[in-house]
């Protein structure tokens, strides 16, 4: 099976932006995955457990998590050649 770094990473970076998008907005209305999201916000400077951070959220997961998968593909890609 021959893997495309951008769209897996595409794919992995939107995932985990509009979970983050989601979960931010869930935190904010009933206070689920609060502890969860107290940590990103130490990892993802401006981001907030608000509506508006619920933006920042999604924008700092998907390049995140794009980032991440596109380079573990791209080593693993790498290791596969002969």
């Amino acid at each position: 099976m021959k893997w495309d770094t951008k769209r897996v990473a595409l794919a992995g970076g939107s995932v985990w932006g509009v979970l983050m998008f989601l979960t931010t907005i869930a935190a904010a209305t009933t206070g689920y995955g609060m502890t969860f999201l107290q940590v990103m916000t130490s990892i993802y400077p401006w981001y907030s457990i608000t509506f508006a951070g619920s933006v920042v959220g999604l924008i700092y997961g998907f390049l995140d998590v794009f980032i991440g998968v596109y380079i573990v593909v791209w080593v693993y890609k790498q290791l596969g050649k002969k």
